[in-house]
């Protein structure tokens, strides 16, 4: 359990940090401004008889951009004013797309280096695992085993063995807990070699 409230909280604590970045990036750029537009009213807008082959109806002079009665309007007098965004240049801001993107790339790097630095961590004391040892050999398999890489815990609590080369798709790492007393395994492994005749 605390092996996994560890990685949760460097998690959150990478979040946070992200997306305090990415609160300055919004305070830094924010949003178009609202524009007013005024648009000049006509006294009289009528509408045009329309032909019997023409559509429904031709207008003689433009409609109203918006009716004075709509949010973001207001009438004074012969004009209406229109709030509207001004689109960017290009029609999106590139600046600011371009920082999103590298904030972006920050969150799946903060997220990959959680991984992999849980996935080294003794699952009982949360210390990084140490001392990597290679053991097996590809020209020897058959007595030794394919190669791999053992990490072992400096307090004795397990050891991490994972594949060198991993040939048949990805293999998740082996962990082999030690029992807490490590001078009881010590002592079997002698008696073992003891009894031998």
């Amino acid at each position: 359990m605390r092996y996994w409230s560890y990685f949760a909280a460097k998690l959150v604590a990478a979040a946070a940090v992200l997306y305090g970045l990415l609160a300055i990036l919004n305070w830094k750029y924010p949003p178009a401004p609202r524009l007013l537009i005024s648009v000049e009213r006509p006294q009289s807008a009528m509408l045009l008889p329309a032909p019997a082959n023409a559509p429904s109806a031709i207008l003689a002079t433009p409609p109203d951009p918006a009716p004075a009665t709509t949010p973001g309007a207001a009438q004074l007098g012969g004009k209406v004013e229109v709030a509207t965004f001004l689109p960017p240049r290009f029609g999106y801001d590139l600046e600011y797309t371009l920082f999103v993107l590298v904030w972006f790339l920050l969150c799946s790097g903060a997220l990959y280096l959680s991984i992999w630095d849980q996935r080294y961590r003794c699952r009982v004391c949360l210390r990084r695992l140490r001392m990597p040892v290679e053991t097996g050999s590809w020209s020897r398999m058959l007595q030794m085993g394919r190669p791999r890489i053992e990490y072992i815990c400096p307090y004795g609590h397990g050891t991490l063995k994972e594949d060198e080369f991993q040939i048949s798709g990805t293999e998740s790492p082996e962990w082999t807990p030690h029992s807490d007393d490590l001078w009881e395994e010590l002592v079997a492994a002698s008696k073992e070699t003891d009894d031998r005749p």
